[in-house]
């Protein structure tokens, strides 16, 4: 049984913002899916004028492997993006939405609204196809230069959003803003909305809190998380930002640890990561550098702890 589905977003963040091989673009998703990693954002289908390093989305997702349970992802910002994505063959979608109107201009030069309007479109042409579509709020918990979010300014965004159908969210903290009061706070308040099994928390590590937020989504029973193998990652608007998520590693690592299991061999992750920052110059976080904790001997996971998920009583799971 498999606690916590770990969603790795390396492949279309870090390329988004750097070039490479296609035919390292597609090893780097092949080795993460025979790590164990069920679900993998491959790539983005936005214009290549803007966003080169994605150009050729469509040539990776008919190279990369496509084992039965596998969840091959990828982001949209427009119609045609959603019809190459159906083209592709990807499973589901994730529409570039910013909750901060700066960023959201700045991003995809539409405001807001506009962006919704243009989401509730997608939903149409998507509904004719077997792909799933979702969407992110980029920037949930505030940034890139303004405060902190409250959960309360998200209910314009997150009733509207509810209201034309769309209900499978990505809360990503794109800026690294929270920490786990923070994450509970927002994740709460969402799932109101739409229901924890509909949530996936993408978790950024630019101020080093990421870790402790990966803890505190398991300790709510919060099953879909986004990291990022090495912390990598970047954007190609703002050329060397930290923008990485936590380190998938890390993360896999930390939930061991807690008797969380992920599904996935931490120690062909580790290979696939040292192999990564051979090829990509990233080089975040712990795991990839010192190894995997020492395991129990004959036991193929580490010792048990303390640690239980919630129970009926308690869990604000659905």
């Amino acid at each position: 049984m498999t606690d916590v589905r770990i969603r790795d977003i390396s492949p279309r963040l870090t390329f988004q913002a750097q070039p490479a091989a296609t035919s390292d673009k597609v090893e780097l998703v092949n080795r993460l899916i025979a790590a164990g990693v069920s679900a993998v954002e491959v790539s983005s289908f936005v214009r290549p004028d803007l966003v080169p390093g994605l150009a050729d989305a469509a040539e990776v997702f008919a190279k990369v492997d496509r084992p039965p349970g596998i969840s091959l992802e990828c982001c949209v910002g427009n119609g045609t993006g959603v019809k190459q994505a159906i083209d592709a063959g990807a499973h589901v979608a994730w529409f570039l939405l910013s909750v901060d109107a700066g960023f959201s201009a700045a991003n995809s030069g539409r405001g807001i609204e506009d962006s919704l309007a243009v989401l509730e479109r997608l939903r149409s042409i998507a509904a004719d196809s077997e792909l799933r579509l979702g969407t992110y709020l980029i920037g949930t918990w505030g940034g890139p230069t303004g405060l902190p979010r409250r959960p309360s300014e998200l209910e314009p965004i997150l009733s509207r959003l509810a209201g034309i159908g769309v209900t499978d969210w990505i809360l990503a903290d794109s800026f690294g803003y929270a920490a786990p009061p923070q994450i509970r706070d927002i994740v709460t308040y969402a799932a109101g909305f739409t229901g924890y099994e509909h949530l996936t928390v993408q978790v950024h590590d630019s101020r080093g809190m990421g870790i402790a937020n990966v803890a505190e989504l398991a300790r709510m029973g919060v099953r879909n998380i986004d990291t990022s193998l090495l912390g990598a990652g970047g954007h190609p608007a703002v050329p060397g930002a930290q923008v990485g998520g936590v380190c998938t590693e890390d993360a896999v690592q930390l939930l061991e640890l807690m008797d969380v299991d992920t599904g996935i061999d931490l120690v062909e992750l580790i290979d696939t990561a040292n192999w990564f920052a051979d090829i990509s110059g990233h080089d975040r976080g712990f795991t990839h550098h010192v190894g995997a904790v020492p395991r129990v001997a004959g036991d193929p996971r580490p010792e048990r702890g303390e640690f239980a998920w919630p129970t009926a009583s308690n869990s604000q799971t659905s």
